[in-house]
């Protein structure tokens, strides 16, 4: 079947506007040349504000500096740090000189800092001193002692890494200072910097975004520059982005909303991006939207909801706001409204996507009828396909679910070292596999029904049991796990655990978290945990999660 069928679940985006062949570098010097002094981006937690012209130049300086460090096209540095603006200027001048974007997020902990570090085979790590609970610096004490030693770093654990940068203001042996690298380069660096970023081919990786599996521990999602310009360039027309808009953005920049949708979707229009602080937290979004008359905003459901339900909302004068994207986690229809109407945000559109899509392969227009808007992740964007099919690969017709597949330009490039993974995912024919059910209507909206068998999603943070699993089987007294997601009146989803301890073992559910304590993200920790000496299973052995679920959902009920 194909889309000239009206029956079939196989639609295929506009074809205009054409697709950008821009680097990420080259989208960052033409918004320069445009608007040089509009003002590019506002970090308001540090009291730092740059035009589109000052920004070009910082970053030219920072690409410099990375180059005078020994950094060469296509080395890979990572970035573990929350929002800040350091982050924004290494996210263009990484791409401006072709080396690869590592992200690595703030909640991160030893067992995953070390697994992002030496499946990408970073060279440098720019680092954050401390987040919420994160001791940055101890954990990377802990995992390079060599850090101690003088001359150039040899760590044994991760033995690609060369130089580790941190944020901070003060000396600290073995590491530099990031504002002193950002005047490292020499006027021979600046002249590289310019022949290089020539050379750098927008096919090129740009960026590996770590994403959770079925299968262990996190994969890194390759994108290239043609992935992520082109994905901000149609998010940023389909939620009306436009020069002199100021989005707030309180979403993480180590995930694609903020990195694509938010800051570079911002360069591509000549808007300016407002981090209103490292982290999210409700009131410095509400004070920043009206401090500096914001008119976009963006954030996952859970985070409008803290936002609406702040006991000083009423106070705050947010009629500046016009739209924005919703993203990360299935809305609620009730949520949708009341952010149209509570927050004068009318026009804004519901998006879909993974991180091996760039991230957006489906999204709602600010012309869309409401009823589509909180009902539907909109339709397909502009230079992709999309087709529903059944457990035989066959397209269904409309209004059937099935499993969602999505092709075209927005596909990874696929998942770094791992060609085994990669071809689970992207067939032979460009075809990626998302997992997710979802049914398509007359119009071609899409409306998800179904995620990964599995999966859940704590406040917009992806999760896969297996990971949860394969981390605590490593406690010496556990027998076997299973995790699994329970609704959550504020997060929509928490973890869940079942454990069976080995015979004679002993382990308490606080014993249990202290385990997970600095090891794993804080969101993974479980929040429900139930000691049992046995699962459902069915008669051939296999466990039934769905059942312990409802188990679950009924001993939650009774507890409230």
């Amino acid at each position: 079947m194909t889309d000239h069928n009206p029956i079939a679940s196989h639609v295929r985006g506009a074809d205009t506007p054409p697709l950008l062949t821009l680097t990420v570098g080259a989208c960052l010097a033409r918004a320069a040349a445009a608007w040089p002094d509009a003002e590019a981006l506002v970090a308001r937690h540090q009291a730092r504000r740059f035009s589109f012209a000052q920004l070009h130049e910082q970053v030219d300086a920072l690409a410099a500096g990375l180059l005078a460090l020994g950094l060469n096209r296509g080395d890979r540095i990572g970035i573990w740090s929350p929002n800040r603006f350091e982050w924004v200027l290494l996210q263009f001048a990484s791409a401006r000189v072709g080396i690869i974007l590592v992200t690595i997020n703030p909640a991160y902990r030893l067992a995953e800092l070390e697994h992002a570090l030496t499946l990408s085979g970073c060279r440098a790590l720019v680092t954050a001193i401390a987040f919420k609970g994160s001791d940055y610096l101890s954990m990377l004490r802990t995992l390079l002692p060599e850090l101690e030693r003088p001359g150039p770093l040899h760590a044994a654990r991760t033995p690609d890494l060369r130089w580790v940068i941190h944020l901070g203001s003060d000396d600290l042996p073995g590491m530099m200072r990031f504002d002193r690298l950002v005047v490292l380069g020499t006027e021979s660096e600046r002249r590289r910097v310019e022949e290089i970023a020539v050379e750098v081919d927008c096919r090129d990786a740009v960026n590996l975004q770590f994403t959770s599996g079925t299968t262990g521990l996190p994969k890194a999602t390759t994108l290239s520059h043609h992935n992520i310009v082109n994905n901000a360039q149609f998010v940023a027309a389909a939620m009306g982005l436009r020069h002199g808009d100021r989005l707030c953005v309180p979403v993480p920049l180590y995930h694609c909303f903020g990195m694509v949708m938010s800051s570079l979707a911002c360069v591509l229009a000549g808007a300016t991006m407002v981090f209103p602080a490292e982290g999210f937290d409700p009131l410095a979004v509400l004070q920043t939207v009206q401090d500096e008359c914001c008119t976009m905003l963006h954030g996952v459901p859970t985070m409008f909801i803290a936002e609406m339900a702040h006991p000083e909302f009423a106070r705050f004068d947010l009629s500046t706001l016009r739209g924005g994207i919703m993203a990360g986690s299935p809305c609620p229809i009730e949520v949708m409204r009341s952010v149209m109407e509570r927050m004068h945000m009318a026009e804004i559109t519901i998006a879909y996507g993974m991180t091996e899509t760039s991230p957006v392969s489906f999204q709602s227009s600010v012309d869309d009828a409401i009823e589509r808007r909180v009902s539907t992740v909109g339709r397909i964007q502009p230079h992709l396909e999309a087709k529903i099919v059944d457990l035989d690969g066959e397209i269904v017709p409309r209004g059937v679910s099935g499993e969602l597949l999505v092709r075209g330009y927005s596909v990874m490039k696929g998942y770094w070292g791992d060609d085994k993974r990669t071809r689970e995912v992207v067939d032979g024919e460009g075809w990626m596999h998302t997992g997710d059910l979802a049914v398509l209507d007359e119009d071609g909206y899409c409306q998800i029904v179904g995620r990964a068998k599995d999966m859940l999603i704590r406040g917009g943070e992806n999760i896969f049991p297996r990971e949860i699993e394969e981390y605590l089987h490593r406690h010496p007294g556990i027998e076997t796990v299973q995790a699994f997601g329970v609704p959550d009146d504020k997060y929509g989803e928490e973890v869940c655990v079942w454990v069976k301890l080995r015979a004679g073992a002993a382990l308490s559910e606080d014993e249990l978290r202290a385990f997970c304590q600095d090891q794993i993200a804080h969101y993974k920790v479980p929040r429900h945990i139930v000691f049992v000496d046995e699962f459902p299973m069915t008669a051939t052995g296999k466990i039934q999660k769905f059942i312990m679920r409802e188990i679950m959902v009924e001993l939650l009920t009774g507890k409230r």
